[in-house]
């Protein structure tokens, strides 16, 4: 048996949204910027695309902006933010992705912006109240905090956030990465400005993204070069990218609370073998609790062992696929930022189970057998 427990870095791509994609990679290859019919034919996928992503998020069409994905859409808006509209502050939290860290790091750097991070507790809960303090002291601030965290699972309550941040015209931008396709996002009913989506992260094909950019707000284009999306991103669409993407996202959609339910299971599942199995084990940040954090992210850590610096590697080869941590940073030495800042022991490793609709009961039994067993020596020393 092979189990992947991947997915939070990438999901396998749905037969139903390949089936989509086949024609625009075959028959439909017409430059979506030619005049002609085989371009006009390939412009009106791209633009169905959009009004179905649209739809599904509740916003208009032209607040949809296709990207090459979650980290160009997250650097669009925050350089975009900052410069087109004068923010001098801007507010995230050290727990962020660095396609959100990253940037803004490079911002507070060059002096364009001062940076400011949001206090947490030990489980990764962010402090609003510090929000509000510092909003009050700086208005009109650019605000960047995730909804659903890649490494740990927490959940953010951006319903919350984004009121925050109206109260004091805050501009707020939350990457939605790990979130969309996953929970339901209804922009009418939040406060934020932008918003950004994977295809990869929910059975859609890699290398495409979106950004949702409420109307009203204009920032200048971060790609320049040409006119497509509406002159706000420059080249040539990735058009059965964007097909993919908007079939994947009807998908999951369509399928989300079967698939919700199904996936909770697993993770349950997950935390009663591993807490049974395994003396001393625990769950980073708020991952075991179903109602703060992500259905589909389990972060485990567990005791201090010989086996600490190969059992990634002995997963592997036991054919149990998982991370040890966010996957952008996999194959580096430095540990992780997330972890760090939460003040985690460095002598206890962590595992990132990451599950979705096609995992199996038997994979998990699988999976879990496999680190328990890992364990059993330590144990037995002990």
């Amino acid at each position: 048996m092979h189990a992947y427990f991947d997915n939070a870095a990438t999901t396998p791509l749905d037969p139903e949204v390949l089936d989509a994609m086949l024609p625009y990679l075959a028959q439909h290859y017409g430059n979506p910027s030619s005049l002609h019919g085989p371009g006009r034919q390939v412009r009106s996928a791209i633009e169905q695309a959009r009004k179905t992503v649209a739809q599904l998020i509740n916003a208009a069409p032209s607040e949809i902006t296709f990207t090459s994905g979650g980290t160009e859409a997250d650097n669009y808006a925050i350089f975009g933010s900052v410069r087109t509209l004068g923010l001098k502050h801007a507010i995230t939290s050290p727990l962020e992705h660095h396609a959100v860290l990253h940037p803004l790091q490079a911002l507070d750097k060059s002096g364009e912006t001062k940076l400011s991070y949001l206090r947490h507790d030990a489980q990764g809960r962010l402090d609003l109240g510090h929000l509000e303090e510092l909003l009050a002291s700086h208005p009109r601030t650019f605000v960047s905090l995730m909804h659903g965290n890649n490494e740990l699972g927490n959940l953010n309550d951006i319903k919350a956030i984004g009121d925050i941040c109206a109260r004091y015209d805050a501009v707020f931008h939350t990457d939605t990465v790990q979130t969309m396709g996953h929970y339901r996002h209804d922009v009418q009913q939040l406060s934020n400005h932008f918003l950004v989506g994977s295809a990869h992260k929910f059975h859609g094909p890699k290398g495409v993204g979106f950004l949702y950019r409420r109307g009203g707000v204009e920032v200048a284009p971060l790609i320049h070069g040409g006119s497509q999306e509406r002159n706000v991103r420059s080249g040539t669409e990735n058009v059965y990218g964007i097909v993919g993407l908007a079939k994947a996202l009807e998908i999951a959609c369509r399928d989300m609370a079967a698939h919700q339910r199904h996936v909770q299971a697993l993770k349950d599942r997950f935390i009663s073998q591993l807490a049974a199995g395994i003396e001393g084990v625990r769950f980073n940040g708020l991952s075991a609790e179903a109602d703060q954090s992500l259905y589909t992210v389990l972060s485990v850590s567990l005791p201090p062992s010989s086996i600490s610096e190969m059992l990634l590697f002995s997963l592997d080869i036991n054919k149990v696929a998982a991370s040890g941590g966010s996957a952008c940073t996999s194959g580096a030495q430095l540990g992780s930022h997330v972890l760090e800042a939460l003040g985690a022991d460095p002598e206890r490793p962590t595992v990132r189970l990451s599950m979705s609709k096609l995992n199996t009961e038997a994979e998990v039994d699988y999976a879990a057998a496999q680190l328990v067993k890992l364990y059993e020596p330590v144990a037995a020393r002990a």
